[in-house]
């Protein structure tokens, strides 16, 4: 009788692929700290010198000086960090899964609900008060600029606080992920 029919064959793909499974975690973790981090580096940033630094300038600058930022981030660089940091942890979380790492599964999926939380903020507040900045037109054009920028920053600024805050978090969780996945024993 062959291998194939007392069913031995199924068993020995599943082991190959928890074992490929379990090689491909280090790498992705790794990987998916990384982004996280960085996103967690941008907003950050953001929160400490480029808002408080554009806070203290004029209308005009102000408006100005957002827009031009917000059309620059638009690079596939970001596109690929943005959308990494939420698919990494995800693949991540599936191979620990796959590879019988609990404690190390449940720190990565926190991570990726934090960091999808993130983008959901980012879509529902932050995009669209850039997308209003951006309609408001050419600075120079614009009668009032204190009203275009007053419905903007406030709300701008306390959302990527919270961006920050959550993408502090996920990087956190990805790293104590990174931890256990890499202590022997550790389910």
């Amino acid at each position: 009788m062959s291998a194939a029919a007392l069913g031995t064959a199924p068993v020995r793909d599943l082991a190959a692929a928890t074992t490929t499974a379990s090689r491909a975690v280090g790498p992705v973790l790794a990987t998916a700290t990384a982004a996280t981090g960085l996103m967690a580096g941008l907003f950050f940033a953001f929160d400490v010198a480029v808002m408080p630094g554009l806070a203290a300038g004029d209308d005009r600058t102000f408006v100005t000086a957002m827009q031009h930022i917000n059309a620059s981030i638009l690079n596939p660089v970001f596109g690929a960090v943005f959308v990494g940091a939420l698919a990494l942890p995800a693949v991540g979380t599936w191979l620990l899964h796959r590879s019988g790492q609990r404690a190390a599964t449940l720190w990565t999926a926190v991570a990726t609900l934090l960091y999808l939380a993130a983008l959901v903020l980012t879509s529902a507040v932050n995009v669209p008060l850039n997308d209003r900045l951006a309609a408001a037109g050419d600075p120079a054009a614009v009668t009032d600029l204190a009203a275009v920028r007053a419905a903007f920053e406030p709300t701008w600024t306390t959302a990527n606080i919270a961006r920050t805050v959550l993408c502090t978090a996920a990087a956190v969780a990805l790293t104590r992920a990174l931890l256990l996945h890499r202590r022997p024993g550790a389910r």
